[in-house]
């Protein structure tokens, strides 16, 4: 059997061919979406136990996606393989879940072989299908009809079209009944502490900061060569100036150090208020340690300090600090 490499000219054609076909097929949707799908909806919103997705070959990918895009974004869900339902799996499913079940046919044997038992359990039945005589859409509580025209297989033959619909469908599933449960952003973050958007909103301040022992500050009065000491030894390019209250009043850092050079200042007779700079930037220790970033960047600064919510000095801290908890 020979092959002939087509050109790029025919590869760019088929690209672009299937994205049209797949773009269509998800843009069809819009037109069939109505008191069904709101239905479907609310019947995830009353499920007292959980979501469990199913479908065969490639449906079971799709439907794997779905079940992991609902978990996540505060319904909680699952997928079952169907053909393991027929031995044993099945008794994950109780009569306070919903169970959406995949079959771009409507007719797959292992989905169809459960549903009677399904329904013998009191599980709600969501079907998304291509054909809306099939028998599991008539079998189903609610049928979503995720047909499409063609595949962008050339043969029309390879799941494409139809499971780019199914999934598009299923986000529109996930997308309204998260919008309906007030599903928040700080919400997603929780179920994904791991990733770079858990980090922007679960890490504050807080827990970034120096503090403690860890702090560079010094009182009002204090020798600047002591302050320039305090500095070195805690190794943040900055002190704190507080007074005896232990409410923030200035601040000094090596930029302002090599000004202080650059004018001949002398560093013995002076004390730390002749060349502190008063009115620091502060930002208050419960903030988001992304609001941290956003304030440095906005106002060109490498550090900043903490403040609780009397004023007090209660931490210091610099972007290395926020590179490292992942935040930047």
């Amino acid at each position: 059997m020979t092959f002939q490499l087509p050109s790029s000219a025919d590869i760019l054609a088929l690209a672009k061919r299937t994205l049209t076909i797949e773009a269509a097929a998800v843009t069809a949707l819009d037109a069939r979406l109505g008191d069904i799908f709101v239905q479907a909806v609310q019947c995830l919103l009353s499920c007292k136990g959980r979501v469990v997705v199913s479908g065969m070959g490639k449906s079971g990918h799709i439907g794997g996606k779905i079940a992991a895009t609902l978990a996540s974004t505060g319904t909680p869900a699952f997928f079952m393989h169907p053909a393991e339902a027929s031995h044993g799996d099945l008794g994950m499913i109780t009569g306070d879940d919903v169970v959406i079940a995949l079959s771009n046919s409507g007719e797959s044997p292992e989905l169809i072989a459960i549903v009677p038992l399904i329904k013998r359990r009191g599980a709600r039945l969501i079907a998304m299908t291509g054909k809306p005589g099939s028998t599991l859409a008539k079998e189903a509580d609610f049928h979503l009809d995720a047909g499409v025209e063609q595949e962008a297989c050339p043969h029309n033959l390879a799941p494409t079209a139809s499971t780019t619909a199914a999934l598009a469908l299923g986000d529109a599933l996930a997308v309204a009944a998260l919008y309906a449960r007030g599903f928040t952003a700080e919400d997603f973050a929780r179920t994904h502490p791991g990733g770079a958007l858990g980090r922007r909103l679960l890490v504050h301040v807080h827990d970034v900061m120096h503090g403690g022992d860890a702090l560079p500050v010094v009182r009002l009065g204090t020798p600047f060569k002591e302050a320039l000491l305090e500095m070195t030894r805690k190794g943040l390019g900055m002190t704190a100036v507080v007074d005896a209250g232990g409410f923030l009043v200035g601040v000094f850092t090596d930029g302002d150090l090599r000004r202080c050079l650059d004018q001949g200042v002398d560093v013995m007779a002076s004390r730390i208020e002749d060349v502190m700079r008063t009115q620091p930037k502060t930002i208050h220790e419960t903030a988001l340690a992304a609001e941290a970033v956003h304030f440095m960047e906005s106002n060109k600064i490498n550090g900043l300090l903490a403040i609780d919510g009397q004023g007090r000095l209660t931490g210091a801290l610099n972007m290395h600090d926020l590179l490292r908890a992942g935040v930047v």
